[in-house]
């Protein structure tokens, strides 16, 4: 910057000048500061898990409204499972099913040749899934849950490979992770998958150093003894549930090899309904449960801090990185704020563009902005969701419309 900048800037000036850097340094760590910081702690304290194999008493638990469409295919790979059927159960749980779901998974009970057990926990009101994962708990007395939705299939090794984490005795809670399936995938769903990996990334890392923060909740799995029963409105109780096994001073890990497939979204508008639910339930993690942000009480507090709650300031910060940006050049013939308005008009040009013209989004260039921009965009109907729909917290798994794709 020029020498007479701050002696020519007015209180006016130095607010711009103040709330630009501020948006700025908050985007910087969030995308490039922290993944560094991870990256570092992984180099100087990692922790890896003690593992081999071992066959405890398992419950395999699936919560499922009106799933009839789903719920046969998800039971055949939940029995196709490496795993001594003989310790292994799966529980359905139906929140209030109003089709054949409850009949089909009786169906399925009777012509099954295994000696694995299969038990039908069928609620008669919808409550939500938070409630029906309370009740489920209650019903089970095997040592290690694995909590699992009625739309994806599982690989073989999904259940041995999450209860093998625990034969380390710091570990209380195992996820497995969501793989993609590539067929059919659409040029937006190429720009989620990539937003996926990065995710993922973290996840891996933050395992690494001690826990992670949430888990998929596709696939994971805790120990009984962990469990702490969540409040009936919780939205995202594969982050509640988990961040419960943290304040007992019990490691959240990543388990590579547990799969589980699913289809990624097609269109921004499938990817809309999963993403503005995932985000409202972050909104609520924060103004509900502000014990999690407390380091004295949360020893991941950093991570939780930095990888759910900074996501959610994304989009206020990008809007005052953009407007006093723009106050800036104007008022001031600066090199670097002419260069910071140019990226940033670079990216939402080129986000523009991909969604005006459909052909471009098979060029990178145009698929990450695009996806970019709509996630930050869902960040806000998050917010206004949360506050407005008293019914955000009721689970569904038969539309295709839930998954935890992606989440922030």
């Amino acid at each position: 910057m020029s020498p007479d900048f701050f002696g020519n800037a007015n209180v006016f000036g130095y607010s711009l000048i103040f709330l630009y850097a501020l948006s700025i340094l908050a985007l910087t760590y969030t995308f490039v500061g922290y993944p560094l910081l991870l990256i570092l702690l992984g180099k100087l304290r990692s922790r890896p898990i003690q593992r081999r194999h071992i066959s405890p008493r398992v419950v395999v638990i699936i919560v499922v409204h009106n799933g009839e469409r789903l719920i046969e295919q998800k039971l055949i790979t939940c029995f196709a499972q490496e795993y001594p059927a003989a310790q292994l159960r799966v529980l359905v749980v139906s929140d209030g099913s109003t089709d054949r779901t409850c009949d089909i998974v009786e169906e399925f009970k009777k012509k099954c040749l295994s000696t694995m057990q299969l038990t039908l926990l069928a609620l008669p009101e919808r409550r939500g899934k938070a409630a029906c994962l309370n009740d489920a708990a209650i019903a089970c007395d095997e040592e290690i849950f694995v909590f699992t939705d009625a739309r994806q299939a599982l690989h073989k090794l999904a259940v041995r490979s999450l209860v093998d984490n625990f034969s380390d005795s710091e570990v209380g809670a195992a996820s497995g992770q969501l793989v993609f399936e590539k067929e059919g995938m659409t040029d937006f769903g190429a720009g989620m998958d990539a937003y996926w990996r990065y995710e993922k990334f973290l996840r891996k890392s933050q395992s690494r150093t001690g826990s992670m923060v949430g888990v998929t909740g596709a696939l994971y799995a805790l120990r009984r003894q962990y469990f702490r029963p969540i409040p009936q409105e919780t939205i995202l109780d594969d982050v509640l549930i988990p961040m419960n096994v943290v304040m007992q001073g019990k490691r959240v890990i990543f388990e590579n090899d547990a799969l589980a497939y699913d289809k990624p979204s097609r269109n921004i508008a499938h990817e809309k309904t999963r993403k503005v639910r995932t985000l409202a339930g972050n909104f609520q993690l924060i103004l509900k449960h502000p014990k999690l942000l407390n380091p004295w009480r949360n020893s991941i507090a950093i991570h939780f801090f930095s990888h759910k709650l900074m996501r959610l300031t994304t989009p206020l910060a990008l809007l005052t990185a953009f407007v006093t940006n723009i106050f800036l050049v104007a008022r001031h013939d600066e090199l670097l704020f002419k260069v910071t308005l140019t990226l940033q008009g670079l990216g939402y040009g080129a986000a523009v563009v991909g969604f005006i013209l459909p052909q471009m989004k098979k060029s990178i260039v145009f698929r990450l902005p695009m996806a970019f921009l709509s996630l930050n965009w869902f960040v806000v109907l998050g917010f206004v969701d949360y506050f407005s729909n008293r019914e955000v917290h009721l689970w569904k798994s038969n539309a295709g419309n839930d998954s935890t794709v992606g989440k922030l």
